[in-house]
């Protein structure tokens, strides 16, 4: 299989899929993978008609099993460039943080097992719906490291830091229900269901202002990294820029006063 693919990027209208696709491996990460992450989010950041993204696994077992272990025994994952260790972690988690800060809303359908990496690399998502049969876990620490990938950071933000604490201590697997429970998803659905389920949301996501979404999520994520004082200054500004001056905040409304008499 080559590096191409490895990770499959389909558009359909302003809807874009990127599929995580070795399968054989339950979508275990190497460096191709890598790569392919990478050239998937600049294909969609390139496509001023895509509106939302989906991230999901090839198969019906896993999402993503996390590090190529293999390719780890084998000499470690690389992007190809002569970097330290730290920096190649850098260049690593960069690849993840395009989905996170990319212009349009990211959802992901998880689809099983879901760990390590493959964790880490949902925690970047906009929204989080999960089959029914999906497991999850954040297992570095059995293999005496650290979540490397933004794990550590991104985790506490979405579940609170005490239940990121027990997961990331424990490396404790938790099913759908209870991920559900904790705030790391938003949806479960049967598995059969979750790609269509996927699709219905990215197609509600598509059908509204392609500015006024993208700006709330610029917002949202400044609300996850800077105080609220200077959060509250970024959505002042924002909701000024998108308004665009009166006449457009007026077409605004009269199209959603149409839209709720229908």
């Amino acid at each position: 299989m080559t590096q191409a693919d490895k990770v499959l990027l389909t558009i359909e209208g302003p809807i874009a899929t990127v599929t995580l696709n070795r399968p054989d491996r339950l979508n275990a990460m190497d460096s191709d993978v890598w790569l392919g992450l990478r050239q998937a989010a600049l294909g969609i950041i390139g496509d001023n008609d895509v509106r939302v993204a989906i991230l999901t696994g090839a198969g019906d077992k896993a999402f993503s099993a996390g590090l190529d272990l293999k390719a780890v025994s084998a000499g470690g994952i690389s992007l190809g460039q002569s970097r330290s260790g730290f920096e190649n972690l850098r260049a690593m988690k960069a690849i993840f943080s395009m989905f996170e800060e990319m212009a349009v809303p990211v959802i992901a359908a998880i689809n099983g097992y879901c760990m390590g990496a493959g964790m880490e690399l949902i925690l970047t998502c906009d929204v989080r719906l999960a089959a029914d049969t999906s497991i999850l876990s954040i297992p570095e620490v059995t293999f005496g490291i650290i979540p490397d990938m933004g794990g550590t950071q991104r985790l506490p933000r979405i579940v609170g830091p005490g239940k990121a604490k027990e997961l990331i201590y424990t490396g404790r697997r938790i099913d759908a229900q209870e991920a559900l429970r904790i705030g790391l998803v938003d949806h479960v659905y049967p598995r059969e269901q979750l790609m269509a389920e996927a699709r219905k949301l990215a197609e509600e996501i598509a059908s509204m202002q392609p500015a006024a979404v993208q700006a709330a999520k610029r917002a949202i994520n400044v609300a996850m990294s800077y105080s609220l004082d200077a959060g509250l200054n970024y959505e002042t500004a924002s909701a000024l820029n998108a308004m665009g001056g009166a006449e457009t905040l007026a077409q605004g409304a009269s199209a959603f006063t149409e839209r709720t008499r229908s």
